[in-house]
């Protein structure tokens, strides 16, 4: 059974409470949020349209701010309130897109991982195949930046922890990220057949080039844009297409799913989660939750549940009138 509709006003405080817990400020979208809810009621509308939500922009004047701003702050409403109810709209992001816009994430499912690993696999040269079948592996299962991959040195895998020690800046200073016993096994036959490979080379590196040196940005960006075509990976629009960074928005988004799916306290993990990607704070983290409309929905039943918990508490209590 689904639950009774909740007034958007409603709907718009479980969305700040939720956003808010995760990190985020949002000062200026909740003004923006709530002008439009008042434009809404003055419609007699309870239900968040595109239409709807281009007429208040163009209508709006939001000062210096571009319209952008405003569509911006209801298209994440608009993701929150869809899942719960598919009839309310989430307005393109082509309508009053903002001037600079950030790239859709690509996120990889499983099968895509295992097409581009296998891509990987028919790359010619000495340890080619293998140096970018463990690449891919490496930013999927870490979430690591491919400028922290191809910086690692042996003597950043920390065995005896299970722990890549990732540098971040020229002042040394550092973070930890945690790795499975699988992919330190996998790290480790390949350094030894990279050692077999080159011996005697001067690299410090962990993953090598066909010659033995540093991998380069510019050389895995190439490789991985044909392995993508390889794999059968196309653009899925003209702003989400698939590139070796979006290895690390799925490491992000799976992880708070599974979080999600296993009942965890996830404002109480992102921090973790935050730290681990090597992110300022969490609120850095939460893009990736509205990147995703499968998280978002996750987040959104969370939500819901604990709301109705709490609404049967309250009305428990209400039922014994003079106890404790």
């Amino acid at each position: 059974m689904n639950p009774p509709a909740r007034p958007l006003a409603g709907h718009l405080d479980d969305y700040l409470t939720l956003r808010r817990a995760l990190g985020c400020k949002l000062i200026r979208a909740e003004r923006y949020l709530r002008q439009f809810l008042d434009y809404l009621g003055e419609r007699q509308q309870g239900t968040l349209t595109a239409g709807a939500a281009a007429d208040w922009v163009r209508r709006s004047r939001h000062g210096s701010a571009a319209p952008g701003l405003g569509m911006e702050a209801i298209r994440g409403f608009a993701a929150f309130l869809h899942a719960h109810d598919p009839a309310h709209e989430i307005p393109s992001p082509g309508l009053f897109p903002r001037r600079r816009l950030r790239a859709v994430p690509y996120l990889y499912s499983p099968a895509d991982i295992a097409a581009l690993q296998a891509a990987a696999g028919r790359l010619r040269g000495p340890l080619r195949a293998e140096t970018y079948t463990v690449l891919i592996a490496l930013l999927a299962v870490t979430g690591l930046r491919i400028s922290e991959a191809i910086a690692l040195d042996d003597g950043d895998i920390d065995t005896g922890e299970g722990m890549l020690i990732v540098r971040q800046d020229k002042a040394q200073s550092f973070r930890l990220v945690p790795l499975h016993p699988t992919a330190l096994a996998a790290l480790a036959g390949y350094r030894h057949r990279r050692d077999q490979a080159f011996p005697g080379r001067a690299a410090p590196a962990v993953l090598v080039s066909r010659t033995g040196d540093r991998l380069t940005y510019n050389a895995v960006h190439k490789a991985f844009t044909r392995l993508a075509a390889a794999a059968g990976l196309g653009p899925r629009t003209g702003r989400c297409r698939p590139t070796i960074h979006g290895l690390r928005h799925s490491f992000a988004v799976n992880m708070l799913a599974g979080w999600y799916r296993d009942g965890t306290d996830v404002p109480a993990r992102l921090p973790w989660l935050s730290t681990v990607m090597g992110h300022s704070g969490p609120a850095s983290t939460y893009w990736y939750l509205s990147a995703s409309p499968e998280l978002m929905a996750l987040a959104a039943q969370r939500l819901q549940a604990h709301v109705g918990r709490a609404g049967g508490r309250a009305a428990g209590a209400a039922s014994r009138p003079g106890q404790p």
